[in-house]
C-alpha cells in the first residue's frame, strides 16, 4: 500500500506510546505509523495492525540513550523513502529512582534518553516532516514544584550539568533526574517554537509539550524497587478512582491520555497551535521556571552543540530544514 504520511511515536510499543499510536493508526488507515523503542517483545505494532483489522503499523527499533542507534534511525528512514513525517511524538522516557545511572556515553541516563535522544532525533529527521507537520513532547507535572508532585523539586542550572550533573545533584535523589529532564523538555518545547516561527514560519510545523497525567501500572517504574513495583504495578491502578478524590484528578488510564496526546498530534482541533503546554486536554501553564528565557537558550545551545557531529551539522540543525 502507498501512505500518504508518516506518524512516529517513540516508546510506542507500550502504555501511553502504544495507545496514542493506535488512535493514530485507527484514524489514518492510509498513514504509516511507526513505533519506536529498543525492543518490541510485546510485539506491539503486529498487535496494533490485528486490532484494527489493518497493516499500517510497524516496529523500528531505535535507543535513546545511543547517538548511534538515533543516527541509524535517521539513516534507516531516509534510505527507505518513507513518506513525510506528519506528527512526531517523542514520548519515550525512563526513571531510575535510585543511584545515578549514566549511558555508555557519559550522560546522565534520564536526562540522555528523554530529551538529548529525542533533540538528536528530531534534528536528523527535521527535512523529512511534512508541511504543518506537529511534534508532541512528553513532559510530566512533576517538572513543576508548584503542584507538589511528590518529586523532589526541579533544578535546572545548566544543560552541561544536567547531562553531567556535579556532586551536589548527582549524589541527591535519583527521581530529580526526572524531574529535571521533564523541565528540559519543556524548555526545549519553547526554544524548538520560537525558532520554528522565525526561521522556517512557511513549514507551519507546530511543537507542543504535554503532560498525560499520572498512570500507575504502566512501565515507568521498572527501575523501582520490587515494593514500588508491585504498588504500582498491583495496587494503584486498582485504587485509580480513590487516588483522584485524595490525591489528583490529573490521573489517567494510559489509553486515556494516549488518546490525548494523539489528539494534539492529529486534531483538526489543535491545528496551528504551538509554544504550549497541555495537561491532558487542557491548555495550561507551566512552571515559572520553564518561562526564563536564560535557560531556554542556555539549553537550546547546549543541545545543538553536544548533538552536532562538527560545525557544518550544528549549522544545518540551526537552519531546520
Amino acid at each position: 500500500m502507498s501512505y500518504t504520511r508518516s506518524a512516529i511515536v517513540t516508546g510506542g510499543t507500550m502504555n501511553l506510546g502504544y495507545h496514542a499510536a493506535m488512535t493514530i493508526a485507527r484514524q489514518h488507515p492510509d498513514w504509516l505509523v511507526v513505533v519506536c523503542s529498543r525492543s518490541d517483545r510485546e510485539h506491539a505494532a503486529e498487535s496494533i495492525n490485528e486490532a484494527l483489522k489493518q497493516s499500517n503499523t510497524v516496529f523500528m527499533p531505535l535507543d535513546l540513550s545511543s547517538s548511534k542507534s538515533v543516527r541509524d534511525f535517521a539513516r534507516n528512514w531516509s534510505a527507505k523513502n518513507h513518506p513525510p513525517v506528519q506528527a512526531l511524538c517523542l514520548n519515550a522516557a525512563l526513571q531510575f529512582p535510585g543511584k545515578i545511572v549514566y549511558t555508555p556515553e557519559g550522560l546522565e541516563a534520564t536526562f540522555a534518553i528523554t530529551h538529548v535522544g529525542h533533540a538528536l532525533l528530531f534534528h536528523l529527521i527535521c527535512s523529512h516532516l511534512a508541511q504543518n507537520a506537529r511534534i508532541v513532547i512528553t513532559s510530566s507535572g512533576t517538572h513543576d514544584p508548584a503542584i507538589n508532585s511528590g518529586l523532589p523539586v526541579a533544578i535546572y542550572t545548566t544543560g552541561e550539568e544536567l547531562a553531567h550533573p556535579p556532586p551536589a545533584i548527582a549524589e541527591g535523589p535519583g527521581r530529580r533526574h526526572y524531574a529535571n529532564a521533564k523541565l528540559a523538555n519543556i524548555l526545549w518545547t519553547y526554544a524548538l517554537h520560537k525558532r520554528l516561527s522565525e526561521k522556517v514560519p512557511d513549514r507551519s510545523i507546530t511543537v507542543n509539550a504535554f503532560d498525560p497525567g499520572l498512570m500507575p501500572g504502566t512501565g515507568l517504574a521498572r527501575e523501582a524497587s520490587p515494593l514500588m513495583r508491585w504498588a504500582w504495578d498491583k495496587v494503584m491502578p486498582k485504587i485509580t478512582p480513590v487516588l483522584r478524590v485524595t490525591f489528583t484528578d490529573n490521573i489517567h488510564r494510559p489509553e486515556e491520555s494516549g488518546a490525548s496526546l494523539a489528539r494534539l498530534a492529529i486534531s483538526p482541533g489543535t491545528e496551528g497551535i504551538s509554544g504550549k503546554y497541555f495537561e491532558g486536554t487542557k491548555e495550561i501553564c507551566s512552571s515559572k521556571d520553564s518561562y526564563d528565557e536564560k535557560k531556554i537558550e542556555d539549553l537550546w545551545q547546549w543541545t545543538v552543540k553536544y548533538c552536532a557531529q562538527d560545525e557544518a551539522e550544528a549549522a544545518h540543525f540551526e537552519q531546520l530544514r
